[in-house]
């Protein structure tokens, strides 16, 4: 199996295993192991303004939905939660595809392990 189709099984796995928290949680939640493998769940497609959780996930720059002064603080807590193993909670600017405009809101990223692979859980909620 190649590298690629062992991180789409990767990605079908965690959301399996996220899928409750995934549909229950009264958060935006995506889970990223790199650009191109992720997933989120409907709530924070919507935020994005994004038709599904899916058209989100096939897009290939996820940082474009941060406001570009606010990517640094992701990229840093990205970097704490992948290699540190550390959680973080910023406040994020993401637009909305829709409307273009800014949403300010409060995220938290955590470390989350799957079959000795790291990807990291982020929880969105609007401010």
């Amino acid at each position: 199996m190649t590298q690629h189709g062992h991180h789409e099984e990767l990605v079908k796995g965690i959301a399996e295993q996220l899928k409750p928290i995934l549909e229950k949680s009264p958060q935006g939640i995506y889970a990223y192991l790199d650009d191109t493998h992720k997933i989120c769940n409907k709530k924070f497609a919507d935020l994005l303004g994004y038709k599904s959780a899916k058209e989100w996930a096939d897009t290939d720059a996820p940082l474009a939905d941060v406001v570009e002064e606010d990517q640094e603080a992701v990229v840093s807590a990205y970097m704490n939660a992948s290699e540190k193993m550390a959680a973080s909670n910023i406040k994020v600017r993401v637009k909305n595809v829709k409307t273009g405009k800014p949403v300010k809101t409060n995220m938290i990223l955590v470390p989350i392990a799957y079959q000795g692979h790291i990807f990291t859980l982020h929880f969105v909620s609007k401010i």
